[in-house]
C-alpha cells in the first residue's frame, strides 16, 4: 500500500468531512480541500492528489491532465455531467458514482412540488403572507386523483415515484427510449413517445441525466405540446429546460406552472425571471438532502475511493471500458463489487 496518499475534495454541501477523513484514513489517504472548487485551484491542487471526490464543481479535462498520480474520480451522486468521463478514461483513471443514492428523497421532493403546484400551497402562502387573504386568487383548482403524471426516465426515482403517485390514484405514462420492456413486469404504466407525454400529461417530472441528446430537451417547441393547465417538474439538472421558452412559456400562459428543485446557473443570479415569476415553485437543489441520504452518499462515495487506493475494484465503475485498458493506473488486487 502506497503510503500518504492524497484526496482531493472539490466541493461539499455538509458541514464537515469527518466520515470522509475516517474512512480514508483507513488506507492511509488524507484529504485535500478545495476552498473555491474553481478549475484554477483544482488544477493547481491536482498534481497532489491521488484521487478526487467531487459533488458539483466541474471535474474537466484541464483538471485531469494536471494529476498524473490520480487514479480514481468519485462523483457524490449519480450524474456525471460535471465529470470529463472520456479524458478520465483516456489517462486511465476510474470513475465512481452512487447510482442508488437519494432515490427516496428525489421522488419524494418531486411529489411535494406536484401536490403544492396542484393545490397552489405555495401561491396561497404566498399571497396571505403578503396580506391577500382570497381563495378565489388561485382557482380553479383541479382534483389530482385520475389525473396523468408523465414520467421522462424511468430509472430507481422515476419507479419509486411511480410507486408513490399511484397511491394518489394517478394515471402514469413514461416516456425512456432506453427503458427494458421486461423490467417493466409489475408496473401499471404505458409506456409512450416524447409527443405522447407531452400532449396527455397533467404533470410532467423529469428524471433523465443530462447528457447531449437531453439538453434543451423541454424547448419551445415541446412545451408548446403540453396542455395549458399542465404543470413542469424538473428535480434532474437545469439544463434539461430551456430557461427563456420556459420563462415564455408561463408568461403567455402556454403551461400552468413549474416546481423546479435545478436551474441552469445555480445559485440563480439576482433577478432570475424563473425564480421571481409568480408561477414557478423554486427550492435550492434540495431534492437530495437528508441525514440518512448524507450519510449513505458520503460513505458510498469515500468507501469506494479506499478501494481503488488499497488494490480493491469498487461496486460502482462507470466507465467499465477502462479495466481493459494498458494505461489502467489502479492496481486491484481483489475483485471486489464490479
Amino acid at each position: 500500500m502506497t503510503m500518504g496518499r492524497r484526496v482531493l475534495i472539490s466541493d461539499y454541501a455538509w458541514k464537515d468531512l469527518e466520515i470522509e477523513r475516517a474512512i480514508l484514513s483507513r488506507v492511509d489517504a488524507n484529504l485535500l480541500v478545495s476552498q473555491t472548487g474553481a478549475e484554477d485551484e483544482l488544477t493547481a491542487l491536482a498534481p497532489a492528489a491521488d484521487g478526487i471526490l467531487t459533488c458539483w464543481k466541474a471535474v474537466t479535462a484541464r483538471v485531469i491532465q494536471a494529476a498524473p498520480e490520480c487514479v480514481a474520480i468519485g462523483r457524490y451522486g449519480i450524474g456525471l455531467d460535471n465529470i470529463d468521463v472520456a479524458e478520465a478514461t483516456r489517462h486511465g483513471i476510474v470513475v465512481t458514482n452512487v447510482p442508488s443514492y437519494c432515490v427516496e428523497e428525489v421522488s419524494d421532493h418531486a411529489l411535494a412540488l406536484l401536490i403544492s403546484l396542484a393545490r397552489k400551497v405555495t401561491f396561497y402562502d404566498r399571497a396571505i403572507k403578503s396580506g391577500v387573504y382570497d381563495l378565489q386568487a388561485g382557482t380553479p383548482l383541479f382534483r389530482v386523483r385520475g389525473r396523468i403524471l408523465g414520467i421522462v426516465g424511468f430509472g430507481k426515482i422515476g419507479r419509486a415515484l411511480f410507486h408513490k403517485a399511484r397511491g394518489l390514484g394517478l394515471k402514469v405514462i413514461v416516456f425512456d427510449p432506453y427503458v427494458d420492456r421486461a423490467s417493466l413486469s409489475g408496473f401499471e404504466v404505458e409506456v409512450v413517445d416524447f409527443p405522447g407525454l407531452l400532449e396527455r400529461s397533467d404533470f410532467i417530472s423529469i428524471h433523465v441525466p443530462l447528457t447531449p441528446e437531453t439538453r434543451g430537451l423541454f424547448n419551445l417547441a415541446a412545451l408548446r405540446q403540453m396542455k395549458p393547465h399542465a404543470f413542469l417538474i424538473n428535480t434532474s439538472r437545469g439544463h434539461l429546460i430551456d430557461a427563456e421558452a420556459l420563462r415564455e412559456a408561463l408568461d403567455k400562459g402556454i403551461i400552468a406552472g413549474a416546481g423546479l428543485d435545478v436551474l441552469p446557473v445555480e445559485p440563480p443570479a439576482p433577478g432570475d425571471p424563473l425564480v421571481g415569476h409568480p408561477r414557478t415553485i423554486i427550492t435550492p437543489h434540495a431534492a437530495f438532502d437528508s441525514e440518512e441520504s448524507l450519510i449513505e452518499l458520503r460513505e458510498t462515495a469515500a468507501k469506494q475511493m479506499a478501494a481503488v487506493l488499497s488494490g480493491t475494484r469498487p461496486e460502482n465503475i462507470v466507465n467499465r471500458e477502462v479495466l481493459k485498458q494498458a494505461n489502467l493506473r489502479a492496481i486491484f488486487h481483489a475483485p471486489g463489487g464490479a
